[in-house]
């Protein structure tokens, strides 16, 4: 065992001395014995000893420190991640820590087993305490909050529920992604309302310079301004509060396509001012699949139609934005566990989360500049004009080959994008990972 590992082991020591059960926790051997992948004894007592260290690690480190190695990989073995893989895909799809696989699992097998309403009134509860969690961890009251499918159904909840027609205008970003973008052209078919998209320059240098193409676009018709946090295809990400202040300012409603920052970026929709904001539970936040939230603000309720009707209709109505997520039958776990992945965040800091991502991100940038001179950024370097998704093109790259062989030679899963490579690391990727991942992309460019 390293050095440095020795001295992390102590301080944890020492900072939870208190707890009779620490110590025992804490035992080099064991801690040894935990690194690796956790896909052998898939979901067993070994998993559920990574989370009790991760969260005995986690309450030792003040809310405002940065934590080191040490503690990332604890981190990343809370995920079961196949072994030498380097996931580097949180743009498309994340894993999820163990402790939410359990809770899926859990009450999966709950409702199998008795599958009566009698025994899923439950979920109900449950329901409503992911909401609690959702409203917590988003800066939002809980009847503006929705869980919903995923941030396409949560789009197309705002795309078909605003009363739109001849003489609006919808403004997009030409990087949203198509249920942001063709769904509007679809709706605006039937209701004959004008659809308009914005480009911004393809290397920002500032704020102003994103945000200048929204204003010169704005006219007196423009009813709802509609546009991604950050692109999934360039990484770039939006002044957001300043451009949902510009759309108020003339009049216009604000949607914030959250898919790129939900679970990635300390997020506070009141103090972001937007009336809508969307996000998927199965990309950065690391949550159960199928299940996503839809924040409205609370003024806008009765001017929201919703695009689901269904049993229940009566109280749902009476609820808030609970009238979003009228959908029938859902799986029932999954919306349960929503909550579970709340405080997960919340154990690893959410503060914390977002400096990770954002430190990754920074590597991987100037790194790949160094070694890959030539290279072309699509993501801006500057880290207040991007968050996680980091898109490039080496020189003379072909992308086809090069990315088969990152995943098939390399183990490292990343994406083809706009010509060149995305990667996306998130907190379950170490900065060991990132060293590995640049090596290899060094050799198939």
């Amino acid at each position: 065992m390293s050095q440095s590992r020795r001295s992390f082991i102590g301080r944890l020591a020492g900072g939870a001395a208190a707890s009779a059960s620490v110590p025992a926790l804490l035992r080099a051997e064991d801690i040894g014995a935990l690194e690796g992948s956790s896909g052998v004894g898939f979901l067993g007592p070994q998993d559920l000893r990574r989370m009790d260290l991760l969260q005995i690690a986690a309450a030792a480190l003040p809310s405002t420190q940065a934590a080191d190695e040490d503690f990332w990989r604890l981190v990343k073995g809370a995920f079961p991640l196949r072994e030498g893989l380097i996931f580097m895909h949180a743009a498309n799809l994340c894993p999820s820590p163990i402790s939410v696989q359990q809770r899926v699992f859990e009450l999966t097998r709950d409702i199998d087993q008795d599958a009566s309403s009698n025994n899923r009134r439950k979920f109900g509860e449950l329901r409503e305490r992911s909401r609690t969690a959702l409203a917590r961890f988003l800066g939002a009251s809980n009847d503006e909050i929705a869980i919903v499918r995923n941030t396409s159904s949560a789009n197309a909840t705002v795309v078909n529920g605003l009363d739109l027609g001849p003489g609006d205008e919808v403004l997009l970003w030409d990087q949203n992604h198509p249920t942001n973008s063709t769904a509007w052209d679809v709706r605006a078919e039937r209701y004959g309302y004008t659809v308009k998209r914005v480009s911004t320059p393809s290397q920002p240098t500032s704020k102003q310079e994103l945000l200048d193409p929204f204003l010169a676009a704005m006219t007196p018709r423009t009813r709802v301004v509609s546009f991604s946090h950050a692109s999934n295809i360039s990484g770039v990400m939006l002044p957001a509060k300043e451009l949902v202040a510009a759309a108020h300012a003339g009049g216009a409603l604000a949607l914030v396509d959250g898919a790129q920052s939900f679970g990635c970026l300390e997020v506070d929709l009141h103090d972001l001012g937007c009336d809508f904001y969307t996000g998927s539970a199965h990309k950065w936040f690391m949550g159960p699949k199928e299940a996503g939230v839809l924040y409205v603000r609370s003024e806008l309720h009765a001017d929201l139609w919703p695009t689901h009707v269904g049993i229940g209709w009566a109280g749902a109505v009476e609820g808030g934005a609970r009238k979003f997520e009228n959908l029938g039958q859902r799986d029932d776990a999954a919306v349960a566990a929503v909550g579970t992945t709340v405080e997960f965040h919340e154990t690893v800091g959410t503060a914390r989360v977002e400096a990770r991502v954002r430190e990754l991100a920074a590597v991987l940038k100037t790194s790949i500049a160094e070694r890959l001179p030539g290279t072309t950024f699509l993501t801006p370097l500057d880290p207040a004009l991007s968050a996680g998704v980091v898109v490039f093109v080496p020189p003379d790259f072909d992308p086809r080959p090069a990315l088969t062989a990152l995943y098939e030679e390399h183990a490292i899963a990343g994406a083809g994008m706009s010509g060149g490579i995305r990667l996306c690391p998130h907190i379950y990727n170490t900065l060991a990972d990132v060293d590995t991942v640049l090596d290899a992309v060094v050799s198939v460019a």
